[in-house]
């Protein structure tokens, strides 16, 4: 350990936790000691300090308890003469200015409460995101867990100018990091710099500005501990194995653009408990592997990435923009639009069909009626894509998971916005990707090499025609929702009673290792991504994947939807730690849950029914607690009675809840989930006798707490109330 570092980490620890009792003490002569504290809508109190200590920092005066610590943690200012004595005392020093910069950036959101947006984007007020909530986490950590996303680089500074900031951005992109930036160097942050360059930032894009203060990093350090909190059965409290686990599964590191302070020096100490290295532009004492510096700005990713054990394919596609999962949330908006197809302003289908391998030539690609050139900027055009398939592999069932896979491979191209699928797509190109050269025929040409580059298995050859006449698009659309009934009918024709065979899903097992997502054809996945058909086709494709058959067996409850051959996949697939869950109960034992899902029902039992709530609504419900504490309470692989997670149209499924009493029961949600699914839970109300069931549900409108909607409840008079009691 060199002694430069070390005595820099110090006077940075030390400042760090002088500014947090200076800030501490005035925020407590302000608002008091009781007042509350922490960062909006998540269930972690402070999660660093929680997830290091156990203590909870709920308000300003659990603050004085992690000062003691902090004080304790920091060593002597004076180092001694044996450099391996300083590792120890340095990430002492370290955790002590994480804990530090987390109180500070507590007491930030109680004193100026607006300087984040708390949103996924920036707003034309608000550049800076502040903390992420817990809806983001979950919504993100899917990325994570699907293999999308390698991991995150943790940026502080600034680059010498826009163009170096653009590219190193963009390069992490590609390579689909996480860009998180604090920090400011010479004035001014790598995320002022993108946004000067135009690049546009935010989570959507993956380019997410934490803060303009080097405090700041804590949200992205506070973001990995979350996901162990979360995802990894890690207890607060339990240091050693927060360390262990971000060290081993979350993909971070650090990359210092500038001059590096004390207090960065400090921070970045604190980062190295938790297994993420540091790499710097400056020439700063190096410490290998954790600590390399003057890198090469067009360097400084691959070397980054490299250290840190990250081997990432860079995607070539025969495009002429940047492609990669980055640009994924990207949005074109305004007058940066070129052309804009379907989303209600003209028709636009997706469409993938099979065909016989002679009607088929592999790569052929061709835009029939009008391209990008033939009009000018602003213009709106039909759209229809179809795709057309052969091979001796490829089957109908194969249809719909290679058509879903349009949407986001369209939107990995920097420039190109795709939302919705089937017949209800909406495309935007921007003046930006027609400058560079982009066409209607490059969507063609990306999508055969993709589908060819994750799917060839299952097919031999691949074709692309790509219609904006508006005749063409009609009759190609016709002929389409022809196939979309039918796939429908399908699933919708299926019960669990006649299916011998399920589906297990494991992605998420490497967040939630006990958890084990098992999907019927009347319980589609929690997370709201797989139904039965899916995971089949899924397994079709991949035989060594996450979606493996799972036998029924025995039925041991009918009612309860629990089968000897699921129990046992259950045991063998959570290594021992689960032997039983029931599909269609919330009371007894239901299914485990990995923080993935869309919704949570939970018992209401002075209404004698159940609520749900989706991920999208942050406020209060009537059992007590938010959708975030609601799923740190059932996430992790429990199974937890009176509570089970689910997807959104599960609720429109008949087995939701069946056992006890299905939607009957279903007494308050979301007004917005209300809206959402009413088309579907409309048809299932109507089927069994109660078609004005919804308007018998009652929302937020209503009320939050039990109190608050019973009485509309008994004047609705809503069957909750009539059926056998719950507990």
């Amino acid at each position: 350990m060199s002694k430069i570092i070390y005595l820099a980490v110090i006077r940075g620890a030390y400042k760090l936790v002088e500014d947090a009792e200076n800030a501490w003490q005035h925020a407590k002569k302000r608002w008091g000691a009781v007042r509350q504290v922490g960062f909006p809508n998540t269930a972690y109190f402070l999660p660093v300090i929680y997830a290091a200590t156990g203590l909870k920092v709920e308000t300003l005066a659990d603050m004085e308890t992690v000062l003691i610590r902090s004080r304790a943690l920091l060593p002597p200012k004076a180092g001694g003469n044996n450099p391996l004595a300083y590792l120890g005392p340095t990430l002492d020093a370290g955790l002590a200015a994480l804990f530090a910069e987390e109180l500070i950036e507590a007491i930030r959101y109680l004193e100026t409460p607006h300087i984040y947006t708390q949103s996924e984007d920036p707003t034309h007020d608000t550049l800076w995101l502040g903390a992420a909530d817990d809806v983001i986490l979950r919504k993100r950590g899917v990325e994570f867990v699907d293999g999308s996303v390698p991991g995150f680089a943790a940026i502080l500074g600034s680059a010498p100018d826009e163009k170096i900031a653009a590219s190193i951005a963009a390069d992490l992109q590609q390579r689909n990091f996480y860009s998180f930036m604090s920090a400011s160097n010479d004035g001014r942050c790598l995320s002022e710099q993108l946004v000067s360059a135009g690049t546009q930032i935010g989570w959507s894009t993956r380019l997410v500005p934490f803060g303009p203060e080097v405090s700041a990093t804590i949200f992205a350090i506070g973001f990995a501990v979350r996901v162990a909190l979360s995802f990894g059965g890690v207890a607060p409290g339990d240091y050693r194995k927060l360390f262990e686990y971000c060290r081993n599964r979350v993909a971070a590191f650090v990359i210092a653009l500038g001059d590096v302070s004390d207090e960065w020096y400090a921070t970045a100490a604190g980062a190295l408990n938790f297994g993420f290295p540091i790499i710097a532009d400056t020439p700063i004492p190096e410490i290998l592997p954790s600590i390399i510096s003057g890198v090469r700005h067009d360097t400084i990713v691959a070397r980054a990435a490299d250290v840190r054990g990250v081997k990432v394919v860079v995607t070539q596609v025969p495009v002429p923009v940047a492609y990669g999962p980055a640009f994924e949330g990207e949005r074109v908006r305004g007058e940066g639009v070129y052309l804009e197809c379907g989303g209600g302003r003209t028709s636009m289908v997706e469409w993938v069909t099979s065909k016989p391998i002679d009607e088929v030539i592999d790569g052929f690609v061709e835009v029939i009626g009008p391209e990008i050139t033939d009009v000018p900027a602003g213009s709106r055009l039909p759209l229809a894509i179809v795709i057309e398939v052969a091979g001796r592999q490829m089957q109908e069932d194969y249809e719909p998971i290679l058509e879903r896979q349009i949407h986001h491979l369209i939107n990995y191209a920097q420039g190109v916005m795709h939302l919705g699928q089937r017949d209800i797509a909406w495309l935007r190109v921007s003046k930006a990707a027609v400058e560079k050269g982009f066409r209607l025929a490059h969507i063609g040409k990306l999508l055969h090499a993709k589908l060819h580059q994750d799917f060839g298995r299952i097919f031999d050859k691949v074709q692309v025609k790509i219609y904006t006449n508006k005749d063409d698009v009609s009759a190609v659309a016709a002929k389409a929702r022809e196939i979309y009934a039918a796939r429908d009918a399908r699933i919708e024709g299926m019960t669990d009673e006649t299916t011998d065979t399920f589906y297990s899903c494991l992605l998420c097992q490497s967040f939630a290792p006990s958890h084990v997502c098992v999907i019927s054809p009347e319980r589609t996945g929690l997370c709201g991504s797989y139904n039965w058909m899916d995971c089949k086709a899924s397994f079709d494709i991949a035989p060594t994947g996450p979606n493996q058959p799972v036998p029924k067996g025995q039925t041991i409850d009918a009612r309860l939807g629990q089968w000897k051959g699921v129990n046992e996949y259950v045991f063998k697939a959570s290594r021992g730690k689960i032997d039983h869950y029931n599909f269609y109960s919330i009371i007894s034992d239901p299914m485990t849950a990995c923080g993935c899902m869309e919704c949570i029902s939970s018992i209401l039992p002075m209404c004698n029914g159940v609520m749900t709530v989706n991920r999208e609504f942050n406020d209060m419900t009537p059992c007590g607690m938010k959708f975030t504490t609601l799923a740190g309470t059932i996430g992790g692989g429990v199974t937890t009675p009176g509570f089970v997670g689910h997807s959104k149209y599960n609720i429109t499924q008949r087995k939701y809840l069946a056992a006890e009493g299905g939607i009957k029961r279903l007494v308050w949600m979301p007004r917005s989930l209300k809206e959402e699914i009413a088309e579907l839970f409309n048809e299932r109300a109507e089927e069994i006798g109660i078609p004005d069931l919804l308007d018998r549900i009652a929302d937020e409108t209503v009320g939050t707490t039990e109190e608050e909607i019973l009485p509309f409840l008994t004047a609705k008079n809503h069957p909750a109330l009539s059926l056998e009691p719950l507990i």
